[in-house]
C-alpha cells in the first residue's frame, strides 16, 4: 500500500513538472528578449523565486538590475512595486501608517493605509542607503510574511518576494546590511558587465525608435504552484550529504583547518535549507526532476558568500570568500 502511494505521488510530481517545464521555458525566453547577456543572473533570479525566497542583486550602476526586477514582475504576472531607499526613508514609508479620518457625522476613527510593501514582488532599490531602523522594517516581513503596525497584524499578499539591489562601489553614506538581514536573502546574485556581443545587442535594440517589451506568460497562481512542485521534487541521499558536507565544512572548527582558519563565522542551517530548495529549483529550470551535486556546486557561491565572513588575518593575506568557497566545492566534483 505504501509503495503504491509513493509511486502515485512520484507520477503526480512528474506530470506537474512536465506541465511546468513549458511555462518555465516560455518565461526564460520572455525575460531574455529584454535582458541581454545575463543568462546566469536570470537563472539565479528565477531559481530564487521558484524556491520561494528573496534575492540580493549586487552590481555597479547601469547593469539593468532594476529592469530585470521589473521584467520578472511582468513575465511572472506579479504585482510589483519599487521603493528607492534613501537615508531619510522611514519605516512607515514602507509598511504604511494609520491616518485619522472624520466621517460625515463627525465621528473619528483610524484607518490603516498600506505601504508599498504590500506587493507580490517588492524591489528595494539601493537597500543599503537606508538607515538600520528602516532596514529592520523588512526583517519581519521577509521572514514571517506579515507586518505589525500599531499593534495590529497585517498579512502580506501571496506570493511575497523581495529583490533588493546594492551598489558595491559607492559606500560613502551607506549602512551595510547586518548579518541577520543578509541571512534572510536566499541568494546574493552578482550582476557582472555584459560581454561584447551582448553589449552590441544592447546598443542596437535599446537606442532605436522602439525597445523590446516583456509580456506576461504566467500568473501568481502558476508561480505558487511551481513553488509547491519544487518542494515535492525528490532529493537523493548523495545530494543531501553533499549539502551537509559543504555547509558544515564552511564553519570554523568543523572543516579543513587550512580553509576554516580564514573564516570568522560561517553559514547556519538556513544556508543548508536554501541549498535544498535552490538546487531543486535549478534542476527544474534545467528540465530535470531531481537535483545533482553539480547543482550544489553551481549554487554554493550565491548562497554561501553573504553568510560568511573572513578573519582580519585572511583579509590581510588577500583571501576572498569566493576563493574559499571554490576550494570547498572542489570536493564535490
Amino acid at each position: 500500500m505504501a509503495d503504491a502511494a509513493a509511486t502515485s505521488l512520484e507520477a503526480a510530481v512528474e506530470r506537474s513538472a512536465e506541465a511546468a517545464l513549458d511555462r518555465i521555458g516560455a518565461a526564460r525566453a520572455a525575460i531574455e528578449t529584454v535582458i541581454f547577456g545575463q543568462a546566469r543572473v536570470v537563472e539565479e533570479a528565477l531559481a530564487t523565486l521558484l524556491a520561494g525566497g528573496h534575492g540580493l542583486l549586487v552590481g555597479v550602476p547601469g547593469l539593468a538590475k532594476t529592469r530585470l526586477v521589473e521584467t520578472l514582475g511582468t513575465v511572472l504576472g506579479l504585482d510589483g512595486r519599487r521603493v528607492q531607499f534613501t537615508p531619510d526613508l522611514m519605516p512607515a514609508d514602507i509598511l504604511g501608517s494609520e491616518v485619522l479620518e472624520e466621517s460625515a457625522d463627525h465621528k473619528r476613527s483610524f484607518r490603516f493605509v498600506k505601504g508599498p510593501i504590500f506587493a507580490q514582488l517588492l524591489m528595494a532599490d539601493e537597500i543599503n542607503r537606508a538607515s538600520p531602523r528602516t532596514q529592520s522594517a523588512l526583517l519581519q516581513a521577509m521572514q514571517e510574511y506579515h507586518v505589525s503596525v500599531a499593534g495590529e497584524r497585517h498579512d502580506l499578499p501571496s506570493p511575497f518576494h523581495v529583490l533588493a539591489t546594492q551598489n558595491p562601489l559607492e559606500q560613502e553614506g551607506t549602512y551595510p546590511l547586518p548579518e541577520a538581514q543578509l541571512d534572510r536573502f536566499l541568494m546574493q546574485i552578482d550582476v557582472p558587465y555584459p560581454d561584447r556581443a551582448a553589449e552590441k545587442r544592447i546598443l542596437l535594440e535599446t537606442t532605436g525608435a522602439s525597445t523590446p517589451a516583456a509580456r506576461a506568460v504566467m500568473g501568481a497562481d502558476d508561480l505558487m504552484a511551481m513553488q509547491r512542485l519544487v518542494r515535492r521534487l525528490p532529493v537523493g541521499e548523495m545530494v543531501i550529504e553533499a549539502i551537509l558536507d559543504l555547509v558544515r565544512s564552511a564553519r570554523p572548527g568543523e572543516g579543513d583547518s587550512a580553509v576554516t582558519r580564514h573564516i570568522a563565522w560561517g553559514p547556519g542551517p538556513r544556508a543548508a535549507q536554501a541549498l535544498m530548495l535552490a538546487t531543486r529549483a535549478r534542476a527544474l529550470l534545467d528540465g530535470r526532476l531531481a537535483p545533482s551535486k553539480a547543482d550544489v556546486a553551481a549554487l554554493a557561491e550565491p548562497i554561501l558568500k553573504h553568510r560568511m565572513a573572513l578573519t582580519f588575518a585572511a583579509r590581510a593575506e588577500g583571501e576572498t570568500i569566493p576563493g574559499l568557497i571554490a576550494k570547498l566545492t572542489e570536493t564535490l566534483a
